[in-house]
């Protein structure tokens, strides 16, 4: 797989956007850049998302430690592994089309849910059943945090951020696992998905100046009113 220049710098100043928001706010990295994959170069997914996800959830998890919650993850990591294997399912039978309808659909989906959820402590099935979910959706398109963001949206933005990235962190490992066990991981989407790791270092390490001084609120709204568009976007150019 091979894209020009031109391309190739707009896939970069996207991930280092997403991965700034995300290292600041806690989610947000799939839904901008999953979009744009999906318009440019669609061969990507989710095969990219969850490798350039992995580093930076593993950093974010590290720096933010002292605020995780730890039986929370736990039970969200449970559910996580058994809907991965649902999403690989999903993966290996259906066409790039229905998967960029289903990127487009659980885009938008996910942001309103994200948007509209009323504030409650999530108890062991919830997280559960917010593991299971991601666990599907990030194994089949590469995006996972707007369920994960939901049951934990009412805690500390860092008790969020460092739990959420841990969470992913293990599910991503798990779902290229898995996907590479399905032959689903094509050598052509590790070399442009390893030239972008830098993009990801940057926008992470920028987030380190940032995300002490952001609670979220604001930016998690802009986030999801970004993922809305983009969905129907992707849905557009896909019916066209």
């Amino acid at each position: 797989m091979s894209i020009n220049m031109t391309t190739f710098i707009f896939l970069a100043i996207a991930v280092t956007l997403a991965a700034f928001i995300q290292g600041t706010v806690g989610v947000g990295f799939a839904l901008i850049v999953a979009p744009v994959f999906g318009l440019i170069e669609p061969m990507l997914l989710p095969v990219a998302l969850l490798i350039l996800m992995l580093p930076l959830n593993i950093y974010v998890a590290w720096r933010e430690r002292s605020e995780l919650d730890s039986g929370g993850a736990a039970w969200i990591t449970l559910g996580r592994v058994a809907g991965a294997v649902g999403g690989v399912w999903i993966i290996t039978r259906i066409s790039p089309h229905s998967l960029n309808l289903l990127i487009g659909l659980s885009t938008i989906a996910a942001a309103l849910a994200t948007l509209c959820a009323p504030s409650f402590a999530p108890g062991r099935k919830a997280l559960i059943v917010a593991g299971a979910v991601t666990g599907i959706t990030e194994t089949a398109t590469g995006i996972g945090g707007p369920a994960l963001a939901m049951v934990f949206q009412h805690h500390k933005a860092a008790a969020l951020r460092s739990t959420i990235a841990l969470c992913f962190a293990i599910g991503e490992a798990v779902s290229l696992l898995l996907l590479c066990w399905a032959g689903q991981i094509k050598p052509g989407q590790i070399g442009v998905t390893a030239a972008l790791v830098p993009a990801v270092v940057v926008g992470a390490l920028l987030s380190q100046f940032a995300h002490h001084r952001f609670e979220g609120k604001t930016l998690r709204f802009c986030v999801m009113a970004f993922a809305i568009v983009s969905g129907a976007v992707i849905l557009y150019q896909t019916l066209k």
